[in-house]
């Protein structure tokens, strides 16, 4: 393929800085758009009269940079999370330019496996019955719900029979079905952990529902809080809090179940990325514990990817069918077809064996990141647990969380903060490949370094 590069002499700057720059352009410009593949280095170091030592270099940089994905026996090809500069559709917000991807709320999407879910796919396509092509149960399909129902008991210690499980759109759709079906039953306020994930207080505020706030520190949700609320419902992640990285202690458990049995109460446990611990093995959840007072939720997006949009509710018995109902009635379920290849991968222990992959790959990683950050942030502490994709810096006393993550953001740099009074940025490294970790932690202390100046009284 002809790439069009201009590498018109200047004064000052290498052949290879010029290829940089070429492509770097071509990539924010929208000429060669997320997921192109470019030629291999023989190929247009030939096209370019140049020496393959400047390509090789120069892909190493973009790929260090977050502008090309290298994958041995794979090729070259634009990076997804790669936004472009073209005119946005009107009235659309434009998106920021990502060169560093530190997002804590994606998997390594470059390594989804692609084989396995066509594979189970094909099958499914292959052996399906005309008759399921029709419109779903809105439960979900009979071979996901088993296979869940037994999948989760082994991995999770989930206590359900099948027909309690209920297949959502994700997880973030199977807790606004939660939070609607109580409010239909005369439900008025629940808590949440705050800080905690945004989605638990958006859905809940959506139906109705009066949000009390409860903080969280090392330690997990503060469950003796509980005591002085009146609600009907606690939201949750016990096994790897977000964004705190804290797991909820067993006598903060015990305390936790025992007030949902005194207050005949509900627990809504997200458990949304316990598959990954690396220092241990990860509790077992807290539904296995009282499955008639904990609503389990989990979903496909940490382990496999967002694109599969399948999550899972496992209730208790009297909400099955309200939840189903409702699903039924906003027409949401997931595709069956989808459904059906999830339970083929599953039965066949192609999902054991991609999250085997990726927790060696994880582990890796988070070790390489925190190398990282000792050598070139000192001033920062870790915090959180040796799990999920994701650690906690907390920043330096008076540092502004908002600054940092401002000067983050003009640096391409992909991030979340945590918006306490204790300010902290949430640092991803699942789609940091080896090259990209050094070059991102450099961008981030510099931006640390801008967010100080700025501070800093003048004269």
């Amino acid at each position: 393929m002809d790439l069009h590069l201009d590498l018109a002499d200047a004064a000052g700057r290498s052949l290879r800085v010029r290829l940089e720059d070429a492509l770097r352009e071509a990539i924010r410009s929208g000429r060669l758009p997320s997921g192109t593949r470019l030629p291999p280095t023989r190929s247009l170091c030939v096209e370019l009269g140049v020496s393959r030592g400047v390509v090789v270099d120069a892909y190493a940089q973009l790929a260090a940079e977050g502008y090309l994905h290298t994958r041995r026996g794979g090729g070259t090809t634009v990076a997804a999370m790669v936004a472009l500069n073209h005119a946005p559709l009107a009235g659309a917000t434009p998106t920021p330019l990502v060169r560093h991807d530190m997002s804590p709320f994606r998997p390594a999407l470059s390594r989804f496996p692609r084989t396995a879910w066509s594979s189970a796919l094909t099958r499914v396509l292959r052996t399906v019955p005309d008759e399921r092509l029709a419109y779903p149960d809105p439960a979900g399909v009979p071979e996901l719900r088993i296979t869940l129902a037994a999948y989760l008991g082994r991995v999770r210690g989930v206590r359900a029979d099948p027909e309690q499980i209920v297949v959502t759109n994700g997880l973030r759709q199977g807790i606004d079905l939660l939070w609607a079906a109580l409010a239909a039953n005369g439900a008025r306020r629940i808590a949440a952990e705050d800080p905690g994930w945004r989605g638990i207080g958006e859905t809940a505020s959506a139906a109705g529902l009066e949000v009390v706030a409860l903080p969280v520190d090392g330690d997990g949700l503060i469950a003796e809080r509980l005591e002085h609320e009146d609600v009907d419902a606690v939201a949750i992640a016990p096994a790897h809090q977000y964004p705190t990285g804290a797991v909820l202690s067993p006598p903060r458990r015990a305390a936790l179940l025992a007030w949902a049995q005194q207050r005949d109460a509900l627990i809504v446990e997200d458990d949304y990325d316990a598959e990954y611990r690396y220092d241990r093995q990860p509790i077992g959840s807290l539904q296995g514990l009282a499955p008639e007072r904990v609503v389990y939720g989990g979903s496909a997006s940490k382990t496999l990817a967002p694109a599969v949009r399948l999550g899972w509710l496992a209730l208790p018995r009297h909400l099955v069918q309200p939840i189903a109902d409702r699903q039924r009635v906003c027409g949401g379920m997931p595709a069956p077809l989808g459904q059906l290849a999830l339970a083929d991968l599953i039965e066949r222990g192609e999902l054991d064996r991609h999250l085997r992959r990726q927790r060696r790959r994880y582990h890796r990683q988070r070790d390489e990141l925190l190398a990282a950050i000792t050598a070139k942030l000192p001033e920062v502490t870790v915090h959180g647990a040796a799990a999920g994709l994701y650690v906690v810096l907390h920043l330096p006393d008076g540092l502004s969380e908002r600054a940092v993550l401002n000067a983050a953001r003009s640096r391409g740099i992909a991030l979340e903060g945590i918006g306490t009074d204790y300010p902290a940025v949430v640092v991803g490294y699942a789609n940091l490949t080896d090259a990209a970790v050094e070059p991102a932690v450099a961008a981030l202390a510099a931006s640390i370094t801008q967010a100080e100046a700025a501070q800093r009284p003048s004269g």
